[in-house]
């Protein structure tokens, strides 16, 4: 009898289990580069700025969507904003991960420091973060980066 009372009410142990995989697979991926020699407050600064970017371009994204499924941002947000930080040495090859990562369908907020403070007054591109999004899209461009 417990049994059927637990259909009638919506509860689907298959589907329990595939939500909670998804919601311990999404994460955001921040990709510095490391050959500028950034002090650490200003790889906190870009890498900050990359994640509010980031995240106001998944709210954009989410505010377009229409659909009974809860977007990736909104479970990202509600299960502890997974963030990995790793790099690259060089703009060149931060400018592929970027093309990769979009060729794949994950957005990205690709940061320039305007310059004012360290690069000797030249705008520089610093980072890129991804908008929160499966381990399956995002390990297969980023999953062989060095952490930070």
């Amino acid at each position: 009898m417990e049994e059927n009372r637990d259909m009638e009410i919506g509860t689907n142990p298959e589907m329990e289990e595939e939500k909670g995989a998804m919601e311990d697979d999404l994460k955001m991926v921040i990709v510095m580069r490391r050959d500028l020699h950034m002090r650490k407050g200003k790889i906190a600064a870009q890498a900050g700025h990359a994640c509010v970017e980031a995240v106001l371009k998944a709210l954009a994204k989410e505010e377009d969507q229409t659909g009974d499924r809860e977007s990736d941002l909104s479970i990202w947000l509600s299960t502890g904003e997974k963030k990995i930080c790793v790099y690259v040495d060089g703009e060149e090859r931060l400018l592929e991960i970027g093309e990769q990562l979009k060729s794949r369908g994950v957005d990205c907020a690709l940061i320039q420091d305007a310059g004012h403070t360290e690069f000797h007054g030249e705008a520089t591109l610093t980072c890129l973060a991804t908008v929160p999004a499966s381990s399956r899209v995002l390990d297969p461009v980023t999953g062989q980066l060095p952490l930070y």
